[in-house]
């Protein structure tokens, strides 16, 4: 057997798409390598939303060169690949400064990865694949036969038609498109089948999913997920990431009517200032992200919300930031992710005048880190003493322990008995760590 090192950045679609590497080269004779030392093919999966995102592969393709070269003296040189969004945006100029990369391809061209394996052995030259196909690469995916987890990732839409200014996956992943339901729903059992209990639906604005369904119509994700949830063998169904623009009143009331959507969701609102938002160009102001989640919290009164947040966008002042403040007090997030704002080349924003000093955006990354930490906490400590479902997922530090998810993504700790991964147990939760619960099984 060949042997294969992916290495994914950034984001969970990214993590899916190098599961599907891995599928497409099983045929080819490739099993998973512990690492890049004793790999015959390393590829690098990245992402370019952060800043220095492309000088961190660098970085790493530096460290690769040298494993390379180290290689080759015994007759053993692996083909180093580079994929994804840094991928798809610097192209050529990857090889060029990368001596010792072999393939570069970019997320929508990754199903042809055996052919490209091919040229390069047939031409020993590098191979450089960054154009935006024709053919919808799903098509070209085989059906998984590899054994996953408990729960597993499957993209339904992909790209971006709103063009947020500081954004850069219009250019890198494509304009928005929905994968037809039929598709889906035959990734979906072939997930079941390989002992998968919890899906999770992924897009860039997956709510945005208007995707061809069974009937003809055009089927939104809300009646997507009323079709998934009858799939047997699937306990749970999630979604991300969303935009509040594309929330429809039919996936409001999903959260409401099915029991197997999880009551979890998270809705980037980026920043807390209208004037910041409209130069974000997100196309709504904050009173109407407020008004969406009152509805939603009074279709699930009890569901938790994530978010996505930037500071220090360009033109930011003080009271700018204390509006996001005022937002993230009022909301309540049992979660979220916060960012310095960093300019991405051929983005909008990155070219505005008003740039935030480094030292500005540190502190006030700092300030909203600590408020949405003491959310996370409290919302953490509000759950002692409930019963709860989890889903069993991997084992735990010590003999006979398991760690489950519980339907707002948290990690449960409990003594598991005769219960096994893949179970779905009901637990009382007993105490609140940092960033996990332990419990003990309900009776």
């Amino acid at each position: 057997m060949k042997k294969v090192h992916i290495k994914s950045y950034g984001c969970q679609m990214n993590v899916y798409d190098s599961q599907r590497m891995g599928d497409l080269l099983v045929p080819l004779g490739y099993e998973a390598a512990s690492g890049p030392e004793d790999a015959d093919l390393i590829i690098l999966n990245t992402c370019h939303i952060r800043e220095k995102a492309a000088e961190k592969v660098y970085s790493e393709l530096g460290k690769l060169r040298h494993l390379k070269e180290s290689r080759s003296r015994a007759g053993e040189a692996p083909v180093i690949a580079v994929a994804g969004c840094v991928a798809q945006a610097e192209g050529e100029e990857i090889v060029r400064r990368a001596k010792g990369v072999d393939l570069v391809f970019g997320p929508q061209t990754y199903h042809r990865l055996p052919e490209l394996l091919k040229s390069r052995a047939e031409t020993g030259r590098p191979v450089i694949e960054t154009e935006f196909p024709a053919e919808d690469k799903f098509d070209h995916l085989a059906r998984t036969k590899v054994k996953r987890g408990v729960t597993a990732f499957l993209t339904v839409q992909e790209g971006c038609d709103k063009f947020c200014t500081f954004c850069v996956v219009p250019y890198t992943r494509g304009s928005e498109f929905s994968r037809p339901v039929a598709q889906i729903e035959a990734e979906a059992r072939a997930l079941v089948e390989a002992g998968v209990r919890e899906i999770t639906l992924l897009g860039q604005n997956v709510n945005a999913y208007h995707g061809a369904g069974l009937d003809g119509e055009t089927w939104s994700l809300a009646r997507l997920i009323t079709h998934l949830s009858r799939i047997d063998g699937i306990e749970r169904l999630r979604f991300t990431t969303s935009h509040p623009r594309d929330m429809s009143d039919d996936l409001i009331a999903a959260h409401a009517e099915n029991p197997k959507l999880m009551p979890y969701l998270h809705l980037p609102i980026q920043a807390g200032s209208d004037r910041i938002l409209k130069e974000m160009n997100r196309g709504h102001r904050s009173e109407d992200y407020l008004k969406l989640i009152a509805r939603i919290r009074q279709a699930r009164p009890d569901i938790a919300l994530s978010g996505d947040f930037i500071v220090g966008f360009p033109g930011e002042t003080e009271a700018d930031f204390a509006a996001t403040l005022a937002i993230v007090r009022e909301v309540f997030y049992a979660g979220a992710f916060s960012f310095k704002y960093s300019p991405r080349p051929g983005t909008p924003a990155a070219a505005m005048a008003g740039q935030v000093p480094e030292e500005v955006k540190s502190d006030r990354l700092a300030r909203l880190q600590h408020l949405l930490g003491t959310q996370q906490k409290a919302f953490n400590e509000a759950c002692k003493g409930r019963n709860m479902p989890i889903l069993l997922e991997k084992p735990g530090r010590h003999d006979g322990q398991l760690i489950g998810r519980s339907p707002y993504l948290q990690s449960v700790y409990i003594d598991a008995g005769t219960h096994a991964i893949g179970d779905m147990v009901n637990v009382t939760i007993d105490a609140v760590g940092s960033n996990s619960l332990s419990a003990h099984i309900h009776p």
